[in-house]
């Protein structure tokens, strides 16, 4: 009785204690996203015995955006689309791809000279660090342009002017540097170790020398198959089984890969939201031009967008803008444009001349107290081409006649403020302190200034038409209402048309970035991540996925629903529609040349015999080679061709696309000189070697990245 009474005492302790227990076991679940329930649940993918792991995959996922943000600033308009989706499976292939590199960079025991480490750290430069060194550098005071300049400072402070302490982070940051360039440098030694191994031999580089210089001079007969139609050419389930095992490992996959229906609506805006649009504009064009002149937080919220342009005549965009712009009225007020897509309304301003564009010379200067010495030198009449001389080349950089555009097709650069710029006309060619620090200074002189242009000032009002929240959710609902009444996949794929959707069939599998707009191309689906995650974590054949939705695109949103028809891990089964048909379609062409050759059995034994016999008439080819040039129809073809003397009978062949009937009238040997070089690259561009697939040898990928990103 008194264990028991124990127990009873501290039930409500153990129910708290098992309670707390299993709340950390949900949370932490949660938080690892269910990693845990799938063996190495800290391991985003796998090559044989190298591991991927999660911290790292956040790095070089972190490291991957960071590149992509620098190429925006760099490249706005090309990279201003770059699609996000992607640098996921980009993660794991630059991880896997390294991993493999190191080991067989530690398997061989390759090591990185003194001397290779300096020309890679400071001439050419493989570590794309150092730009973000040298950026931080700049914006830190320290005007450095190249490797050599920011070493000399880091390492040299003293002689510059400066402390250990202020180099010691930077310091840091290069040590660091040079260890990754090392790795950088024995990788890429690795790497052209292993696709230096591709090399052709004596016997490869003769053998197409001797397909190239070889020739025939050839008579020949073609007759296309035409169609072929089913009840012409049946095709039963015993041939196509047949011509699967024959061609069974063209249809072997990398990873498990599940086919799925996909439905994606695009929502294209309503005629109610397009007359809601142009009220928009008539509205906001009244709010320019009452008394405040200024645009009204309704059209704010509605999500009218203004711009302030301050543009030469000649970057003014060409069309309705620039006809405007150049003959409004100051403070005048036009809708210029309107459309399905939204409309634009311009407010004029002001016209004024300016300058933009000046030359300069410049002088790059190290220290606190060297720039003074060098601008009274350069103005007592020294030139900045002698300065190396009287003060050292590691002291200062000159560069004259050096441009700089004060206005571009975006508008001011700011490359001067206007107070540098009046320092500098009033100079009058006298040098000035235009940049100063601590660390030393940039000196310029005005060289040369082009005449003043017309700039015209104006804002420019954009609105872009979306559909509205009430057009989406009646997609939505439609939608929704499909997938409740056609909840499986057979009629998920079998309805679709009649509810005036389209479906496509794709294959997925856990490398697949989003859903693929176009087969084969690198454009996907916004937003399309999450439809992915849920057919390779959840989707089980036959299940139909519920409505996604890509909300924050930048003109249209889509909706996407998926069904899972079939899931395969090593070979796509010759029940697959595309297999299927390609299967089909072979068996059918075999067929219809053993056909059309049993047919001229007989018929004769000369190629203009059988020529008419098949209806056609006969060409001539003088210099016909091994090459796919020269393909009629097939490889078979050619290989028959080339392998036949001069003198035999017709031959009858079936090619991939129709009947071929050929005789060999004459061989002959063309006399090109042989370039071992020539062919070596050849022979090269023929296999087309694969560096991830030869590190990676016999060994899968196993890439379990969907279970470690968010969704639902």
């Amino acid at each position: 009785m008194a264990t028991l009474e124990k127990i009873r005492s501290k039930s409500v302790f153990l129910i708290v204690v098992i309670g707390l227990a299993l709340l950390a076991f949900i949370i932490g679940d949660a938080l690892t996203n269910s990693r845990n329930l799938f063996g190495d649940h800290n391991t985003v993918a796998k090559v044989g015995d190298i591991k991927v792991e999660y911290p790292e995959y956040q790095q070089k996922r972190e490291e991957l955006n960071n590149r992509l943000e620098t190429a925006r600033r760099q490249n706005p308009n090309q990279m201003s689309d770059y699609d996000t989706q992607v640098l996921a499976q980009m993660a794991i292939q630059e991880l896997t791809a390294e991993k493999l590199l190191d080991r067989g960079v530690k398997e061989l025991g390759l090591e990185t000279s003194g001397d290779q480490l300096r020309f890679y750290m400071l001439e050419q430069v493989i570590n794309p660090e150092m730009g973000n060194l040298i950026r931080s550098m700049n914006e830190n005071g320290l005007g450095v342009q190249t490797p050599q300049q920011a070493y000399e400072l880091i390492f040299n402070p003293k002689r510059n002017g400066l402390t250990d302490a202020q180099m010691a982070p930077f310091q840091r940051v290069w040590l660091a540097m040079e260890e990754q360039t090392k790795q950088l440098i024995k990788r890429d030694a690795y790497q052209r170790l292993v696709v230096g191994s591709v090399k052709a031999n004596d016997l490869d580089r003769k053998a197409l020398y001797n397909d190239y210089v070889n020739t025939a001079k050839v008579t020949y007969a073609y007759k296309p198959y035409g169609s072929l139609d089913a009840k012409t050419y049946p095709v039963s389930d015993a041939e196509l089984k047949k011509a699967y095992d024959e061609r069974k490992n063209e249809f072997r996959v990398e990873e498990p890969t599940k086919e799925v229906s996909l439905i994606a609506v695009t929502i294209a805006p309503s005629n109610a939201d397009i007359e809601a649009a142009k009220k928009l504009a008539q509205t906001t064009k009244a709010s320019l031009s009452d008394s405040t002149g200024n645009l009204s937080e309704a059209a704010r919220k509605e999500g009218v967008q203004v711009t302030r342009h301050e543009l030469r005549a000649s970057d003014l965009p060409a069309g309705l803008i620039k006809n405007y712009v150049m003959s409004a009225p100051r403070d005048s007020v036009s809708i210029v444009a309107e459309s399905i897509n939204g409309f634009t309304v311009i407010k004029m301003g002001s016209r004024t001349q300016e300058v933009d564009s000046i030359q300069l010379d410049l002088v790059h200067v190290v220290g606190e107290t060297l720039p003074a010495r060098v601008m009274a030198a350069l103005n007592s009449g020294v030139s900045a081409d002698s300065l190396s001389s009287k003060f050292g080349t590691d002291s200062l950089v000159a560069q004259t006649g050096q441009w700089v555009e004060l206005f571009t097709a975006n508008g001011p650069t700011k490359a001067l403020d206007p107070g540098q710029l009046d320092s500098l006309t009033s100079a009058a060619g006298k040098y000035i302190n235009l940049i100063s620090a601590p660390q030393g200074a940039t000196l310029a002189r005005l060289a040369k200034k082009n005449a003043p242009v017309e700039v015209y000032q104006f804002d420019e009002y954009n609105y872009t038409l979306r559909p509205s929240q009430t057009t989406i959710q009646g997609e939505r609902d439609k939608l929704e209402k499909y997938l409740a009444d056609n909840n499986n996949a057979e009629k998920f794929k079998a309805n679709a048309a009649n509810a005036g959707y389209n479906v496509r069939e794709l294959s997925l599998t856990q490398s697949s970035p989003a859903l693929p707009r176009i087969e084969g191309m690198n454009s996907y689906y916004p937003e399309s991540r999450q439809v992915v995650r849920w057919v390779m974590i959840d989707g089980k054949p036959g299940q139909v996925s519920h409505v996604y939705e890509a909300d924050n695109y930048s003109s249209e949103p889509v909706l996407y629903a998926v069904a899972v028809n079939e899931v395969y891990d090593d070979f796509v089964p010759v029940s697959n529609p595309v297999v299927k048909g390609y299967l089909t379609d072979k068996v059918r062409r075999e067929k219809a040349g053993q056909k059309m050759s049993k047919e001229l059995e007989g018929k004769g034994k000369t190629v203009g015999e059988l020529a008419v016999a098949m209806g056609v008439q006969p060409s001539e080819q003088d210099n016909f080679r091994f090459s796919p040039a020269y393909g009629m129809g097939s490889p078979k073809v050619v290989g028959r061709v080339m392998g036949t003397q001069k003198g035999t009978q017709a031959v009858i062949v079936e090619g991939q696309d129709g009947l071929y009937v050929f005789q060999v009238d004459g061989n002959k040997q063309e006399t090109f000189p042989f370039d071992e070089a020539q062919y070596s690259q050849q022979y090269y561009q023929l296999l087309n070697p694969d560096l991830g697939a030869m590190l990676r040898g016999a060994a899968k990928v196993k890439n379990n990245a969907y279970k470690f990103e968010a969704g639902d």
